[in-house]
């Protein structure tokens, strides 16, 4: 019987002898709902910043409410490019044919069409920073300071379009994972708590929620939650 290590935050880490794209499931989740909390406290904020018509009246406030939003959800999209191509992988060396058509998980999985691209041109963005930087390094030496803050808001305000495309196409994609990793390995279903503690939090915004009974089985009709805005 394998151990399970316990995490800093006290949650059970994923079985050592797990596939590294499941253990990477949590993490995934965690991330979607981070990019959830950040957009539903804009949504918030924004109200209050904007009159009856819909236009700023504090045009300051309404801008760093912005900033603070966007590198937030930048933050989430970091962990998406990192572990998401390889869960996504995963995932579809997993389902069969069968489990597009029908299944608990068959709507998630046609859900991920678009998760490649969005994937891609978030990618493609940090790439872009990448090599920013490497610029300034080069060309402008001890000037990096300077220009750093303004090339991180281009950067995350770029970025907030895929980090909110990838907060309603992940919590998909973790639902498939957990599931497909649960069929192929009944025996361990911590895997199946730590995703939905991960997304409950995107509702409760409490860090340190207790962990979840053991949830239910995915209902075959399960939309992923759309927010306001």
């Amino acid at each position: 019987m394998p151990t399970t290590p316990t995490s800093p935050e006290g949650q059970p880490a994923a079985p050592t002898n797990q596939p590294a794209w499941q253990q990477h499931v949590p993490a995934l989740a965690s991330a979607a709902a981070g990019i959830s909390r950040a957009s539903d406290a804009w949504d918030a904020l924004s109200d209050s910043l904007c009159g009856h018509d819909g236009w700023p009246i504090d045009r300051k406030g309404y801008a760093d409410g912005k900033v603070k939003r966007n590198a937030e959800a930048w933050k989430h999209v970091e962990v998406f490019l990192d572990y998401g191509p390889e869960v996504l992988a995963g995932v579809r060396a997993a389902a069969n044919g069968a489990d597009y058509v029908e299944g608990p998980v068959s709507e998630d999985l046609w859900r991920l069409r678009g998760i490649d691209a969005t994937l891609e041109r978030a990618g493609q963005i940090r790439h872009e920073w990448d090599q920013v930087m490497a610029l300034m390094d080069a060309s402008l030496p001890g000037s990096r300071e300077i220009y750093e803050s303004r090339a991180q808001e281009i950067r995350n305000s770029e970025g907030w379009r895929y980090a909110n495309e990838l907060s309603f196409q992940v919590p998909a994609l973790a639902r498939a994972a957990d599931y497909l990793a649960r069929r192929a390995d009944p025996d361990q279903p911590g895997q199946a708590e730590r995703a939905q503690v991960a997304l409950a939090r995107s509702t409760c915004g409490n860090r340190g929620a207790a962990p979840v009974s053991p949830p239910a089985p995915p209902a075959s009709n399960s939309p992923a939650p759309r927010r306001s805005r």
